[in-house]
């Protein structure tokens, strides 16, 4: 079975996917976490949410040699997890799938990135889902459900000549919701 966790930052996907993982391991299955050797900003060898939830984890890197290895030591155990497959090439989504054969596979991306746009990887993910689970955050304008990410310099929008990726936390981002989430180059929508 393929779960997809998805939402913008902030939404908890990083707790789910562990609470998701502890519960299988407490039903005495083996299970293994992979993340992008590029997201270091906790704990470099583990997962750990932003609410200081924290499991050991197997750094890849974010590219089709991390790919393969998760493919490789996946395949060893009862329960795989990957968190922030947005890093990842779009070729991941097929691992998951294939993967997803014969154990749980639990996956956890953002699914739009600071200008709005989807993210491959999580949107071919979830293509190939048997669940999605869709999360929230609270917009930090209004308070109502964020489903956006909002990338911030000096406290004002970024604009959309910044580079896709940009690993930070609440320093660089913060959750909005639709209303507020400011597209750069169109400002608020209506």
């Amino acid at each position: 079975m393929l779960v997809v966790i998805v939402g913008p930052m902030f939404a908890g996907k990083t707790t789910e996917l562990i609470r998701r993982v502890e519960r299988q391991m407490i039903a005495g299955k083996t299970a293994v976490i992979f993340k992008p050797a590029l997201d270091s900003r906790y704990d470099a060898s583990s997962v750990v949410s932003h609410n200081g939830l924290k499991l050991r984890a197997f750094v890849v890197p974010s590219d089709e040699d991390g790919v393969r290895i998760i493919e490789r030591e996946g395949a060893k155990y009862d329960v795989v997890a990957v968190d922030e497959i947005q890093f990842f090439p779009p070729s991941l989504a097929e691992v998951l799938d294939r993967l997803a054969y014969g154990r749980l596979v639990v996956a956890a991306g953002l699914n739009l990135d600071y200008k709005g746009e989807p993210f491959e990887t999580t949107m071919r993910a979830m293509a190939y889902a048997d669940k999605v689970v869709s999360l929230t955050a609270v917009c930090k304008v209004c308070g109502r459900p964020a489903t956006r990410t909002q990338r911030l310099i000096g406290g004002k929008p970024a604009p959309a000549d910044g580079p896709r990726i940009l690993v930070g936390g609440a320093e660089t981002y913060e959750a909005r919701c639709r209303r507020h989430h400011e597209v750069p180059g169109r400002g608020i929508r209506p």
